[in-house]
């Protein structure tokens, strides 16, 4: 089975776009959809986003500008243009899919396929906490048990892989493709749809496939001047929209 998993689109609809049409050229066909969070946020489109995610995605997952656009956490300490950002899109977002954020979880695994789907680290899941260092993997493997053998995340916005090992540590792994052996546990951050920050301004998203025990990165080219003219034609910081070209 393959399985494609995508993240932080941020109401990036050319992103989002681009990424599926890439998606559905795929031999063979992706099986099923997961989408790691954070559909809102940053970009100007976060109700076409929601749409578009809820039609396609089996899987949801909470991120934190869903849950703080949904009103499910306080933003009240994040810095202003991301404060500002996440009450124009509360005030844009149509209710019914206000209604959509508030039934989202914040981790959700497969116990056949021993995998987890998580926006950020899967333990302490409210905090949203970032793994995206070694230090930060090598805690994880003081929660072993918690962990199924392969998590899914994203956050970060990074594709930042580790392999877990008790005896070991934890070991970085580089892409585009990741191979998952047994006895061993990982956590895959997935990268951005809709607002990469790994110096590659192309969309980023993955495909995981279930019987190979692979993990492949993607990267597509989309209309980033589109995204950034409607994020300079909103009331949002022309900041969101510069970074776009640059993938920071």
């Amino acid at each position: 089975m393959l399985i494609g998993i995508f993240s932080d689109v941020h109401s990036n609809l050319e992103a989002l776009t681009t990424v599926l049409k890439t998606y559905k050229k795929q031999s063979p066909a992706i099986d099923r959809y997961v989408c790691l969070g954070d559909v809102v946020g940053y970009c100007a489109n976060p109700n076409e986003c929601c749409e578009i995610v809820r039609e396609v995605a089996e899987i949801t997952i909470l991120g934190n500008h869903d849950a703080a656009v949904s009103g499910r956490m306080d933003y009240a300490y994040y810095y202003d243009a991301a404060r500002n950002a996440l009450d124009w899109h509360a005030k844009q977002l149509d209710e019914h899919h206000h209604a959509w954020l508030k039934t989202l979880t914040y981790r959700q695994d497969d116990e056949e396929l021993d995998v987890s789907f998580c926006h950020g680290s899967p333990v302490n899941l409210e905090d949203f906490e970032y793994v995206f260092n070694t230090q930060q993997a090598n805690q994880l493997i003081h929660r072993w048990d918690e962990l199924k053998r392969i998590t899914f995340i994203g956050h970060s916005h990074l594709t930042k892989a580790f392999e877990l090992d008790k005896q070991q540590g934890a070991r970085e792994l580089h892409g585009p493709m990741l191979h998952f052996e047994e006895g061993k546990k990982y956590i895959v951050t997935v990268g951005s749809v809709g607002q990469p920050r790994d110096n590659d301004n192309r969309a980023c998203f993955g495909i995981f496939d279930t019987e190979a025990q692979t993990f492949r990165y993607n990267r597509v080219e989309y209309n980033i001047r589109e995204a950034a003219r409607k994020i300079f034609a909103a009331d949002l910081s022309s900041d969101f929209a510069k970074r776009l070209f640059f993938g920071i």
